[in-house]
C-alpha cells in the first residue's frame, strides 16, 4: 500500500510540474529573468512591472511564481510580453498555454463541485452543449461531404448556444420593469430562494449588496432567513413584489454602479464575480484597485461591453450569467470563519 501510495504522489506530482500553469509561470519567469541580458538593458524589478501592468507586486509574483498556481490572465501575459521584449515567437505559445490553464482550473472546480441535481434548484446549472461529431478529414471523402459536416457541425453549435443562453430563469412574477435592454440577447438575471445549502459566489454577491443598502447580513453564500427578510423589506421599499426571490425584478434594483471610489461592499460583489469568471484571479479586497478596473475593462473588451471599467447593469447581468460552478467557499473567507453549521 505505502508504495503505491508513493507511486500516485509521484505521479500527480509529476502531471503538475507538466500542468499548462506551471508551464506558463515558467515561461513568464523566463521573460523577466532574461529581459535584462545584453540585448535586452537593465531587468525592470517587480514593483515596477506590476505599476505598469495595473496589478499589485504580490499577485505579479504568483503569476511568475511555478510553486503557487495563480494563472495570469490573457491581458497580463500580452503585456508581459511586450513590456519585456519577449521574443515574438513565444506570443502564441504564451496564449495557448494560458487558455489551457484557464480551462483547467475551471475542470477543477467543476470536478469539485457536487454534480447532483436538487429538485429544489432555482437556477440548475446549463446542460452540456450538445456535442457534433465531425470525423477527420480522410483522403477517401469527398471535399463537399467533408464541407458540408463542418456547416452542420456550426450550424448546431450557433443554435445550441441560443437554447442554452436562455436557461436562466427570471423572477416567477416576471414584469418588464426590472429588464435591462442589452447586448445580452437571450439571458436573464438568475433567481436565488432560500435554500439550505450552500449557494456560493452569486449568494454572497446577493448579500454584499444587501450590505451595501444597509441590511446587516451574513456575507457566506447560505441564503438563510436573515438574508430573506432583508430580500423582502427592500423590495417592499422598492415596489417590488415581495416574494423574498431575487430575480429579473429584483437584482436590477440592488445592483450599483462600481468605479473607483465606490463602497467596500458592492466593490467586493464585484470582485467576487470578477474572480470566478475563468480569466485569472481578481483579489477581493473592497478596495477598486488598479487591478479590479483592469480585470474588468478585459472582461468588458472580451464579452462585447462597452470598455469602461465601471460596472453598469449590463455588466453586473453580463458577470452573473457567466459564473463558474464553484467547489468550495474562497479561501479568504474560510481563513475568516468556520463554515455555518445548519440548524436542528
Amino acid at each position: 500500500m505505502t508504495q503505491r501510495s508513493e507511486g500516485q504522489t509521484h505521479d500527480q506530482s509529476q502531471g503538475r510540474e507538466q500542468s499548462a500553469g506551471v508551464r506558463l509561470a515558467r515561461l513568464l519567469r523566463r521573460w523577466w529573468e532574461e529581459s535584462g541580458g545584453p540585448s535586452g538593458g537593465t531587468r525592470p524589478t517587480q514593483q515596477a512591472l506590476a505599476a505598469r501592468l495595473g496589478v499589485d507586486q504580490t499577485t505579479l509574483s504568483r503569476y511568475l511564481n511555478p510553486g503557487h498556481l495563480s494563472t495570469a490572465p490573457l491581458r497580463v501575459v500580452e503585456a508581459l510580453h511586450t513590456h519585456l521584449r519577449a521574443p515574438a515567437a513565444e506570443i502564441d505559445e504564451a496564449r495557448a498555454l494560458c487558455a489551457t490553464a484557464l480551462r483547467e482550473n475551471g475542470r477543477q472546480r467543476t470536478a469539485a463541485a457536487d454534480p447532483a441535481p436538487r429538485k429544489d434548484e432555482a437556477t440548475p446549472a446549463p446542460a452540456p452543449t450538445p456535442a457534433v461529431t465531425v470525423r477527420s478529414a480522410s483522403p477517401w471523402l469527398p471535399p463537399a461531404l467533408v464541407g458540408s459536416a463542418v456547416v452542420m457541425a456550426f450550424t448546431a453549435g450557433i443554435v445550441a448556444h441560443a437554447w442554452f443562453s436562455a436557461s436562466p430563469r427570471a423572477d416567477p412574477a416576471g414584469g418588464a420593469a426590472g429588464a435591462v435592454a442589452t447586448r445580452m440577447t437571450g439571458h436573464k438575471w438568475p433567481v436565488l430562494i432560500m435554500r439550505e445549502e450552500d449557494q456560493y459566489t452569486r449568494a454572497r454577491v446577493l448579500q454584499y449588496l444587501l450590505r451595501s443598502w444597509g441590511y446587516k447580513v451574513r456575507t457566506d453564500g447560505f441564503f438563510r432567513e436573515d438574508t430573506r427578510d432583508a430580500v423582502v423589506d427592500f423590495q417592499k421599499k422598492n415596489d417590488l413584489t415581495a416574494d423574498g426571490k431575487v430575480g429579473d425584478q429584483t437584482w436590477p434594483e440592488l445592483v450599483k454602479e462600481v468605479g473607483p471610489g465606490s463602497g467596500p461592499f458592492e466593490v467586493r460583489a464585484l470582485q467576487e464575480l470578477l474572480n470566478n469568471v475563468d480569466q485569472g484571479a481578481t483579489p477581493v479586497t473592497g478596495t477598486f484597485t488598479t487591478t479590479t478596473g483592469a480585470d474588468l475593462g478585459y472582461f468588458q473588451r472580451l464579452h462585447g461591453l462597452p470598455e469602461t471599467r465601471r460596472a453598469n447593469q449590463e455588466t453586473w447581468l453580463a458577470l452573473l450569467v457567466r459564473q463558474l460552478p464553484p467547489a468550495t467557499a474562497p479561501d479568504y473567507q474560510r481563513s475568516m470563519s468556520p463554515p455555518p453549521v445548519a440548524a436542528r
